[in-house]
């Protein structure tokens, strides 16, 4: 052996006497005395005290998993803390410290530390004490310092296995404060659960001023770099005193929350009730429920979300669709976020629809956490619209009601509208719905950027069928014609009480062609012997040369311009008002026979009283004064008693081409808060 062997053999023998008594040392040091050490190194890396008050320890240990070749063979150091803090920085109130964790367990991979990449396959968490607080967008205690030049270490951490605990949520933007409680699920449960779960869930709090309860299951393994491991996740989440959530399904990347997919079943006692959890603006309802598949991941502005062929019921109505919601577009945040989609309804009921505008019952108002604050007195709605939520989302909603249920007074059928909500204005463009044979169309356009919601309304009806508009008067039943009319309304207001109560503008009506029931004209004049005659000798048809009527409508008064069914054998006057201030009628119906009528009591009828209960009366002077003629003259001679019973009409057309032409005219309405400036009608 030359001289230069024995030196680079004993170099190279003493390399490995030093490198064995260094690791002989390490495995054999005591780790406690390093603790202030790495204490003081880690609070000035995150910027708020951090410590490790137990026990340090470091074992070597084989790998926790198998490695390659010669890999499999080099052992990992293993490190234990006990009792480890990261405290909260001072203006938190919920707790003085972030995290509590009474052990935490971990090994390190050697070979990749050559490469500054710390690589730690899992980490072990023993009963963890979370505290989570955020006082406002840009200020939570879960963002540490960092520093100014990225550090050349990276951190690659596997999953997290978990074990008991709490974590608490005190959040001041979304209104929560939360305390959820972690505990290991036992032998039995994880086998009934096929081994999907390892631990329990239970939480209590409030959110959104709301209380929050619920109870789940998820997985004890927390995978935060296997983008294809899905951690379960079961939940049922009741928020405040009606809205249920349930979940069930898998997040793939818990580490951004990314790739949700689960089941998704919401009820409550109106969709608008999800506001405080969503922040999505829906309407009044009656109590639902639907079941659906969700899909999506959130972000900072509220996330993106799928719920996909979804199904339910809202009171008796069914429900189903699909509908996204939307915060970023091509990784850029919206000015507001967005709602989309289509939902249909099979079988609609109409009452269902009354909760939208304020129109159901006060049980019902009850039931869905609203004030009953609709008078007994009233039928026009008085509940005020929430626009204070419109500003949060834009939206673009198609829903279609196919088949209507009501009651067999005026049949409904296929409702169909395109919601369009932007920049707090909601339109109904268009509103269109069947009724009678015909239908109706309108758009509408609600303006809630200021306190008082500027509404305008454009309506039409066409080809309205007589008969199907009364299907259960038997007098209509013969009739033939169809009715059209427009109308074109503005308005102020924060109820449909309120903006009808202030509207102005024109509705129109007309039918220029058609029949209606003699027998029915009879009964309106009061024309007893024709009506005697007509029940003897059968009813008929009576042509209609026209029917159409005005109203001008200024600030909530609907004054008749012109209101005239003329027909062969009769001319009807109708004038006077409607207030929909006060809830009021005031309408004078003056009948004219064109013809002779045997015994007639013909006498103006006047219709008053309230939405609610409607009056129909005669002019009792009128009537007295033919009823006394008839006496005076019955003296004279029995058959000259007949003589002030006996009518005869004008015998004359009263000019229908004239009042089908006005009536034709499209109707007109100034901008919302604006008056009518002809013929103003005092309230």
């Amino acid at each position: 052996m030359t001289r230069t062997t024995k030196i680079i053999g004993g170099t190279v023998l003493g390399l490995i006497a030093i490198f064995a008594m260094a690791l002989v040392l390490f495995m054999n040091y005591d780790w406690n005395k390093a603790k202030p050490w790495l204490n003081t190194r880690v609070s000035d890396a995150i910027g708020r005290p951090f410590s490790i008050n137990g026990n340090l320890s470091l074992t070597w240990e084989k790998p926790p998993t198998r490695q390659i070749g010669w890999r499999n063979y080099i052992p990992w150091p293993h490190l234990s803390g006990e009792d480890i803090r990261i405290s909260n920085p001072d203006w938190a109130t919920a707790s003085p410290y972030m995290t509590q964790i009474k052990r935490v367990h971990f090994s390190v991979d050697l070979l990749p530390l050559l490469d500054k990449k710390i690589t730690i396959p899992t980490v072990e968490l023993e009963s963890p004490d979370v505290s989570l607080e955020r006082l406002s967008a840009t200020q939570n205690n879960w963002s540490f310092k960092t520093s100014e030049t990225p550090s050349e270490w990276k951190l690659a951490l596997g999953e997290v296995v978990l074990d008991k605990g709490t974590v608490k949520i005190k959040d001041a933007v979304k209104h929560a404060d939360i305390t959820a409680n972690i505990d290991t699920l036992d032998d039995k449960q994880i086998a009934a659960s096929k081994n999907t779960y390892g631990v329990g869930w239970t939480l209590n709090g409030s959110f959104n001023k709301e209380k929050v309860s619920g109870s789940g299951k998820a997985g004890a393994v927390l995978s935060l770099q296997n983008q294809n491991a899905a951690f379960p996740l079961e939940a049922d989440v009741k928020v405040g005193k009606s809205v249920v959530v349930q979940v069930k399904g898998t997040i793939t990347k818990p580490s951004d929350l990314a790739a949700i997919d689960m089941r998704l079943h919401l009820a409550g006692a109106s969709m608008a009730g999800l506001y405080a959890l969503t922040g999505i603006v829906l309407p009044e309802t009656p109590a639902f429920s639907t079941e659906g598949h969700l899909t999506g991941s959130p972000n900072r502005s509220g996330g993106n979300w799928v719920y996909d062929k979804f199904v339910g019921k809202f009171g008796s109505s069914d429900l189903s669709g699909s509908v996204t919601y939307q915060s970023q577009e091509n990784g850029s945040p919206l000015i507001r976020p967005r709602l989309s989609g289509e939902v249909v309804s099979n079988l609609l009921q109409f009452e269902d629809l009354g909760p939208l505008i304020g129109a159901d019952s006060n049980a019902s108002k009850e039931n869905r956490g609203v004030a009953p604050v609709q008078p007994s007195d009233k039928v026009l709605p008085v509940e005020k619209f929430k626009t204070d939520r419109w500003d949060s989302m834009d939206a673009d909603i198609k829903f279609t009601g196919k088949k209507i249920i009501r009651s067999k007074d005026l049949p409904l059928d296929n409702l169909v509208t395109n919601v369009h909500l932007k920049d707090s204005v909601v339109t109904l463009t268009p509103l269109n719905f069947g009724a009678a044979g015909g239908n109706f169309s309108s758009n509408i356009k609600l303006d809630g950027r200021e306190q008082l919601i500027k509404a305008e309304m454009k309506m039409s009806a066409r080809h309205l069928k007589l008969k199907k508009l009364f299907p259960s008067f038997e007098a209509m039943q013969a009739s033939l014609g169809e009715i059209n009319g427009d109308a074109s309304l503005s308005a102020t207001g924060s109820s449909v009480s309120s903006l009808l109560g202030n509207s102005n503008g024109e509705v129109k009506a007309l039918i220029n062609q058609g029949s209606i029931s003699k027998l029915l004209l009879e009964e309106m004049g009061l024309n007893i012997g024709n009506i005697v005659l007509t029940q003897l000798s059968g009813d008929k048809q009576i042509e209609i040369n026209c029917l159409a009527s005005d109203f001008a409508v200024t600030n909530g008064i609907m004054q008749t311009r012109s209101f005239v069914v003329d027909t062969q054998e009769s001319l009807t006057d109708i004038t006077g008002q409607i207030s929909l201030v006060k809830e009021q009628l005031d309408l004078k119906i003056n009948p004219h026979s064109k013809g002779l009528r045997v015994i007639s009591l013909r006498t103006p009828l006047y219709v008053t009283g309230s939405f609610k209960n409607p009056k129909i009366s005669l002019d009792k002077g009128v009537l007295a004064l033919k009823a006394g003629g008839a006496i005076a003259l019955a003296a004279l001679a029995p058959i000259a008693a007949l003589a002030p019973l006996v009518a005869v009409g004008p015998g004359q057309e009263h000019g229908c081409a004239a009042l089908l032409a006005e009536a034709g005219s499209k109707p007109q309405a100034p901008p919302p808060g604006k008056t009518r400036t002809d013929r103003p009608v005092k309230n």
